[in-house]
């Protein structure tokens, strides 16, 4: 991809993220997201109320528990959640969230997007870092450029 989208780019210049819905489950998408901003240098913490550590790194119950200042949290949770760690993340002062999404909803949820917009947290809707963060695969590709055109990933 040559180009990356203003609030993809604004998101990725942090340099410390959450990443809530890590999994004991490796094959889960924030696993993967987790990892791949892990090996593309940054500084991740995953979140997970069921877990004290996923993918070899101390996890996190809730937002509010991450230690230092943090740029953005990447939501892969089901969507009945993701508007109470968009509370969490404006409480906390953490001014970007990006709602993990493909096909369906994905994390998102309206009560969540109102959240953002009520409380100035920015959103970013749709997709997932593995499409813009290191090297990214033929697949990650293929399907940003199919859901920008859907509309579906920012352009």
């Amino acid at each position: 991809m040559n180009t990356i989208p203003q609030p993809i780019s604004e998101f990725l210049a942090g340099k410390r993220f959450a990443v809530a819905g890590v999994s004991r489950d490796h094959g889960q998408a924030a696993n993967a997201i987790f990892q791949r901003l892990k090996d593309s240098g940054y500084e991740v913490f995953p979140l997970n109320p069921n877990a004290s550590e996923l993918e070899g790194t101390r996890c996190y119950a809730d937002v509010s528990s991450l230690p230092g200042v943090i740029d953005g949290v990447i939501i892969a949770t089901h969507p009945d959640k993701s508007d109470e760690i968009v509370k969490q993340c404006a409480d906390r002062g953490i001014p970007h969230v990006w709602f993990h999404r493909s096909i369906g909803n994905g994390s998102l949820s309206q009560k969540a997007l109102d959240e953002c917009r009520a409380r100035g947290v920015k959103a970013i809707v749709g997709g997932c870092p593995l499409m813009f963060c290191g090297r990214v695969d033929f697949f990650h590709k293929w399907m940003c450029r199919w859901l920008q055109w859907r509309g579906r990933v920012p352009k």
